[in-house]
């Protein structure tokens, strides 16, 4: 049960993170009650095709990765196409958790005593940046920021240089969870969701009082914005990547998984109705798509929530909530993709590594891509293209071949072959989606 409740939160934090990020910035000409009909339509649909993945490890050892596991249905070719898009998806949705983990910490820690002008680190911090300083690869970070201007917290250092260290301190610490054990990371990931939703309750405390029965009834601008803002509603649930890591984590235990990710994934379902309901209650869609067009980014959020609220209570609550959400993110696709390259490189390539340079192989490459593509909304994009074929296409295609192969299975997922070519076409949908919005031919979303 210990291990049942700490992979159930590690479900809801992984997926919260890049939800709450990125919802807010895409629903807001859509209005409340489509919005819930979208999500709700999404859960069940991800909720579903996360359990097709337990369905189909009770025919593998539950330490297996997903390239083992499709290489045991689609042989090398079934492996090496898994693991690709795998490594794809998460090196993507980790370098925007990296990038946006990097802005969030140099935000908060410019008037902090740790790394002011008198802090303990300050000298060192100046040091390794005047050493480092090249080029300017973080200046669009900085500029969809917000932080060009009064970035000022080491002398000799440019702003894109500072958010360049933040980046890195930010991903060796909460990283190195990651490399300790999975174990370590539940503990730690339970504290922090916890502190995560007493945030989320005093933004509700504070926002619902104030929520407009008129804003919540509210249609949609454009019909066809419900159609757009699928694919990044769609990530908002993701938490696919890290699900080998949980089967592993929970030794393969159906009963307990089945619960964790039904849970897991209710809480946030649950979370990301009341977020909709608060800020779709006090803001109306004008408001916020007017103050979301000036400065569409994490930040632009949160400077909305004070300007229209007129609350630092709620501002200072909505920071919280999003740090602690990205980190969470962070964690549980970091553990995914760790996992991934262990499954790689032991069962793919024969070679043994150990856990320090699992964790360079895992943390480096998105390091880089966040140095390069640091636009947090763009990457999370990018990975929701391949979160489709990952989180639907490929488990109805496991378990296509697996419900033929071992008839009998213990634990067998409703629905059917029906429900399997649903799912199917669905994920297909999806996924071409974000092809018609850049053709012109769909809307594009705010943000």
């Amino acid at each position: 049960m210990n291990k049942t409740l700490g992979t159930t939160l590690l479900v809801s934090g992984t997926m919260i993170g890049a939800g709450m990020l990125a919802m807010p910035l895409t629903s807001a000409g859509i209005g409340f009650t489509f919005t819930v009909v979208l999500l709700v339509s999404l859960w069940v649909l991800l909720t579903y095709s996360a359990l097709l993945f337990v369905e189909v490890y009770q025919t593998t050892e539950s330490d297996s990765g997903i390239g083992t596991l499709s290489a045991l249905y689609f042989g090398n070719a079934g492996r090496v196409i898994s693991t690709t898009v795998m490594f794809v998806f998460l090196y993507a949705l980790l370098a925007a958790y990296i990038s946006g983990g990097g802005q969030i910490l140099m935000k908060a820690t410019q008037t902090s005593g740790l790394f002011g002008q008198e802090g303990l680190f300050h000298d060192f911090i100046e040091y390794i940046g005047v050493q480092l300083q090249s080029g300017g690869v973080f200046v669009a970070a900085l500029n969809a920021a917000g932080l060009t201007d009064d970035v000022t917290l080491f002398a000799g250092v440019s702003p894109e240089m500072t958010l360049k260290i933040f980046v890195g301190i930010f991903t060796l610490f909460f990283g190195s969870f990651v490399i300790i054990s999975t174990k370590v990371v539940d503990g730690f990931n339970r504290l922090l969701f916890f502190v995560m939703l007493f945030a989320l309750v005093v933004v509700m405390f504070v926002m619902f009082p104030k929520a407009s029965i008129h804003n919540l009834m509210a249609m949609p601008l454009n019909n066809a914005l419900i159609i757009s803002a699928a694919p990044i509603f769609f990530t908002s649930y993701g938490f696919h990547g890290s699900i080998p890591s949980l089967v592993k984590y929970m030794e393969g235990d159906v009963r307990g998984l089945r619960i964790a990710i039904v849970s897991g994934s209710a809480i946030t379902l649950v979370g990301y109705i009341l977020w909709q309901l608060s800020t779709h209650g006090v803001l109306t869609q004008s408001q916020f798509t007017e103050i979301l067009k000036e400065n569409p980014t994490l930040y632009g959020l949160i400077e909305a929530s004070r300007e229209i609220t007129g609350s630092h209570v709620i501002a200072s609550a909505v920071q919280v909530f999003s740090a602690l959400a990205l980190i969470t993110s962070f964690l549980g696709v970091a553990l995914g993709l760790f996992d991934c390259t262990e499954d790689m490189l032991r069962k793919g390539l024969h070679i043994k590594a150990g856990r320090i340079l699992l964790g360079v192989i895992t943390f480096l490459p998105p390091v880089l891509f966040a140095y390069f593509y640091p636009d947090f909304i763009a990457a999370l994009s990018y990975a929701g293209q391949m979160f489709a074929f990952f989180a639907v296409v490929l488990p109805v295609g496991l378990v296509w071949k697996a419900r033929r192969r071992y008839p009998n299975l213990p634990y067998r997922v409703i629905g059917g072959d029906a429900a399997l070519i649903i799912a199917l076409l669905i994920g297909i949908i999806v996924a071409i989606i974000p092809f018609f919005v850049k053709a012109g031919l769909l809307p594009p979303v705010v943000g």
